[in-house]
């Protein structure tokens, strides 16, 4: 059985992106069902896998990155710390047999993502 995970790096001061807030929802006919949320951890990464088993299943999902709410904590006094409030990241899964890795990388003025392994 595949899996997918996810961990954010912060290249604005070259450390992964602890404590950012993350919600996984899984859509379907126009409807998001939230599936869990979590937060990252020292390493910038999830506890454990964000789906797994029978839970991970072909269709489309979206992540969404509290990352306002991050760089708001990190410089807390400026206004506004970041550019982006959210990242939102909507993607298809078309083998739930793989492993999905969604590595997001974030500054407080940009971000960027692809497929990992």
């Amino acid at each position: 059985m595949g899996k997918l995970s996810t961990h954010v790096l912060d290249t604005s001061i070259g450390k992964p992106g602890q404590g950012i807030h993350i919600k996984l929802f899984r859509l379907t006919d126009n409807q998001c069902e939230l599936l869990t949320t979590t937060i990252t951890n020292a390493d910038g990464r999830c506890d454990h896998a964000l789906l797994d088993g029978d839970l991970f299943k072909i269709g489309e999902y979206q992540l969404e990155f509290d990352i306002g709410t991050y760089f708001s904590n990190q410089k807390p006094n400026v206004s506004p710390a970041s550019f982006f409030n959210q990242v939102v990241i909507r993607f298809q899964v078309a083998n739930a047999q793989e492993n999905y890795h969604v590595p997001l990388v974030v500054t407080p003025w940009s971000y960027s993502t692809y497929r990992g392994s």
